[in-house]
């Protein structure tokens, strides 16, 4: 049931052509960029659709524009296995972030079609679309379509980055069916989904510093974000006002941040919690704003994550305290967006179990790691769907032009999924 040698190094030989090809059609100059819904996105789904033709896989494309490949097993219309992640890229990233989880797939189909194994399952390569938040502000919207947990309003909220004009705009131009989308009903029921697997690229240095190739992920940490909040006090001359009569904005929102700061330092550090924060924008207005002027006007953003509900909501209601707080007695006012959030995700522990085991049978150095950056394997697992996810070793980081995988990593991780898909598909392995 475990395809040989050469039959994976002929799935291998096809993942390399797809890295090549997806890469070439999207580098700018500096990185490598797949805007969401854009027509840099729509190549990558159809260099994977061109493949898929090659290897006489069944092919489908929902009404959120996912590209379904599949791998038809012996049993038509059982459980399928999914394997998949999205083809987006931010704006001069790399070339592997989601996209190796795809070709990972296609490596892992190809393998049993070289090798003429028919599996009792259909597996189904899936290519998401639009998983990165850097383009419209609203991450998932590919899975969370499928899965029908999206949220309509965003169609009309969200505006991409680079052109300015509305989620729904693009959907539609690309061809989505927003209003199949609009029922909030799933694209595909997931309670008929045998399992989503995922392999992705680490986003940090875990397995490089420990000089490991795998990392089997037990978890997803939740987040809590607002994405604009507004301080806003009184322009004065900085030579003028005294401390008491000042509405210095600056001031008044260093200290909001330097107070979540020790938060976070108590939660970590004498509580033992799980937790990261971070305000990735804090900004004055230029034109307004001077060495001899006092800001009256700062605009910032939040995001924090754990793997603990509870530690999500108490850093939210702490952050809403504080704003009433410190606007009141430094004399200024805070606004603010809505809140949006995820809920922590666990991976499936007899998945997480069998990719263990595997990793020793395979003779692969591995790790337990947990994952801080949202997935879609996030929204499968909040959906029910039994999911599991892998890590492959990243130098660099992600989101930058200077990812650096090793295609021997990738190539690992490949034989493992390929073998977790075998074991699946043969009743070896159950889902907790």
């Amino acid at each position: 049931m475990y395809p040989n040698d050469a039959s994976l190094e002929k799935g291998l030989n096809l993942a390399r052509e797809l890295f090549d090809k997806v890469g070439r059609e999207s580098f700018d100059g500096v990185g490598f960029t797949r805007a969401a819904y854009g027509d840099s996105e729509q190549k990558a789904h159809d260099t994977l659709i061109e493949a898929a033709v090659g290897l006489n896989l069944k092919v489908d494309v929902d009404a959120a524009l996912n590209t379904w490949m599949t791998l038809e097993g012996d049993n038509l219309g059982n459980h399928p296995i999914l394997i998949g992640s999205h083809l987006d890229a931010v704006p001069s990233g790399g070339n592997f972030d989601g996209l190796a989880g795809v070709v990972a797939g296609m490596a892992t189909v190809a393998a049993f079609r070289e090798a003429g194994i028919t599996l009792k399952n259909d597996i189904t390569v899936l290519g998401i679309r639009g998983e990165e938040s850097a383009w419209f502000g609203a991450q998932h919207i590919g899975s969370r379509s499928l899965l029908g947990t999206f949220d309509e309003v965003v169609l009309d909220s969200a505006k991409r980055v680079d052109t300015g004009r509305s989620l729904r705009e693009h959907m539609l131009e690309a061809g989505a069916d927003l209003t199949k989308i609009g029922l909030g009903k799933p694209l595909y029921n997931p309670a008929d989904i045998h399992s989503f697997l995922e392999l992705h690229i680490e986003q940090g240095p875990v397995l490089e510093s420990l000089n490991l190739p795998v990392g089997i992920v037990t978890g997803i940490r939740g987040n809590c974000r607002c994405r604009k909040i507004v301080c806003k006090g009184e322009y004065g001359h900085s030579g003028a006002v005294a401390r008491p009569e000042r509405k210095d904005t600056v001031f008044a929102v260093s200290e909001l941040i330097t107070r979540l700061d020790e938060l976070w330092r108590v939660i970590e550090e004498d509580e033992g919690g799980d937790m990261v924060l971070t305000f990735g924008r804090f900004s004055t207005d230029p034109t307004a704003h001077a060495v001899t002027t006092i800001p009256g006007h700062v605009e910032f953003c939040f995001d924090v994550r754990s793997h603990s509900s509870e530690i999500l909501m108490r850093v939210e209601n702490h952050l809403v305290e504080l704003m009433d707080e410190i606007g009141n007695r430094r004399n200024v006012s805070f606004s603010y967006d809505p809140f949006t959030g995820d809920i922590p995700a666990g991976m499936d522990p007899g998945l997480r179990g069998a990719l263990k085991r595997g990793c020793s049978e395979l003779s692969i150095p591995s790790i337990a790691i947990t994952s801080g950056a949202g997935h879609d394997a996030g929204d499968f697992s909040q959906a029910g769907v039994s999911t599991a996810m892998l890590f492959i070793r990243n130098d660099k980081g992600s989101h930058n032009p200077d990812e650096k995988m090793e295609f021997a990593d990738f190539a690992t991780g490949s034989r493992l999924l390929t073998w977790l898909v075998s074991q699946i598909s043969n009743g070896s392995i159950e889902p907790c």
